[in-house]
């Protein structure tokens, strides 16, 4: 689960990291008010789940408490690389001297976890990786031994960082640990002209795998006010998430879904439609349920004119998924009027067929290929077909 801004804030003022005074806002006099109790110029920031926030206006300096009320009106509501702004985050503004990098991560590839670390902070580290890699400092870590400061000064030394962030660095690695993460980031890392040590950005990456170790991280994903399909879909346990397009798309195994998906966006551009409308995976061993429950969210969303659904029985048999599409339908009753585009193959394909033939519902065409069910699809979500 990535955690928003302020949520990863909390987190690091619970374990010692020094972060900005600062209060979550979702409306203009609530960022008003904020400005006013942190008194003198601030900091209104949007909240959303990615990165790039000040390039694209999501990030400004306000002068006081009417510059902040102007400035999250002007944010609140905006999309940021596909994300609306719900809320912003009023902080107090910093008397910034140095800027810093700093990270934990889990390093899948060498199966170990890592510290990265570097002066250039307060820009995109991908940049920094790309034109001055001997400017980010990686250092494996051994979850046996850990961060304690003698290794953290070493880390600060290596990446030319000063001494007093070594001890933010031991508290970082006690957020990753403690709070069973597989990513802490702070970009920046600021050192002020008062020589205070803050961090004035987070970004954390909680392991869902460890979520019943931690009660508490429930409210994280009960507080996110993000796009409602995407929470529904997640309260159902459904690997989903919304794009701008036109078109749904359901599909078994990540990598058949991404396939569709380029299928569908190429027919798209042909029939004159907009898109794929999302990515939903509902797994290997789906059942009729969870099949239900994902026609359930693809056809309440509104910018969905036609839905793809691409099946390729292993697992997951035709004759299941088939069962989950006409019960979805039925449960649905006149609140299902998009149509939808059925490749089934595989597994029980010749009974998935039948029950969908039997059912013979009015909004449901079965297709036998991937390429020309996509192009189905494209055109009755351009309004073309026939």
């Amino acid at each position: 689960m990535d955690l928003l801004e302020h949520q990863a804030r909390d987190l690091f003022a619970a374990h010692g990291v020094p972060v900005p005074r600062g209060r979550v806002a979702a409306t203009p006099d609530e960022a008003r008010a904020a400005a006013v109790d942190l008194g003198g110029a601030v900091v209104v920031k949007a909240q959303v789940k990615t990165g790039g926030r000040g390039k694209a206006g999501g990030v400004k300096l306000a002068a006081g408490p009417d510059d902040a009320a102007r400035i999250a009106d002007e944010i609140l509501g905006m999309d940021l690389k596909g994300h609306r702004v719900h809320r912003v985050l009023v902080t107090e503004a910093s008397d910034i001297a140095d800027e810093y990098y700093v990270s934990y991560l889990l390093d899948r590839a060498d199966r170990t976890f890592l510290a990265m670390a570097s002066a250039a902070g307060g820009m995109d580290i991908e940049e920094v990786a790309a034109t001055r890699p001997e400017a980010l400092v990686k250092v494996p870590i051994d979850l046996r031994v850990g961060v304690d400061l003698v290794r953290a000064r070493r880390i600060a030394a290596a990446a030319r960082l000063p001494v007093e962030a070594a001890g933010v660095l031991v508290r970082l690695w006690d957020v990753f640990t403690a709070e069973d993460a597989t990513l802490v980031e702070v970009n920046p890392l600021a050192r002020t002209r008062g020589g205070e040590i803050v961090a004035l950005d987070g970004k954390v990456t909680l392991d869902d795998n460890a979520a019943f170790r931690h009660p508490g991280h429930r409210a994280f994903a009960e507080a996110d006010t993000g796009d409602p399909l995407e929470q529904q879909a997640a309260e159902q346990g459904l690997n989903y998430v919304k794009l701008d397009g036109d078109i749904g798309v359901i599909g078994n195994g990540a990598g058949l879904v991404m396939s569709t998906l380029d299928v569908v966006a190429a027919a798209a551009q042909d029939a004159g439609a907009v898109g794929p409308a999302n990515f939903l995976d509902i797994g290997g061993g789906a059942s009729a349920e969870i099949m239900s429950a994902g026609l359930g969210v693809i056809l309440g969303d509104p910018a969905v004119r036609s839905v793809f659904v691409n099946v390729f029985g292993g697992i997951t048999a035709c004759d299941a998924v088939a069962d989950g599409i006409v019960k979805a339908l039925a449960l649905l009753g006149d609140r299902a009027t998009k149509p939808l585009v059925v490749r089934l193959d595989g597994n029980n394909v010749a009974e998935g067929r039948r029950i969908l033939d039997e059912a013979a519902h009015p909004l449901v065409t079965v297709v036998a290929t991937m390429d020309d069910a996509a192009r189905e699809a494209a055109k009755l979500a351009a309004g073309t077909e026939g």
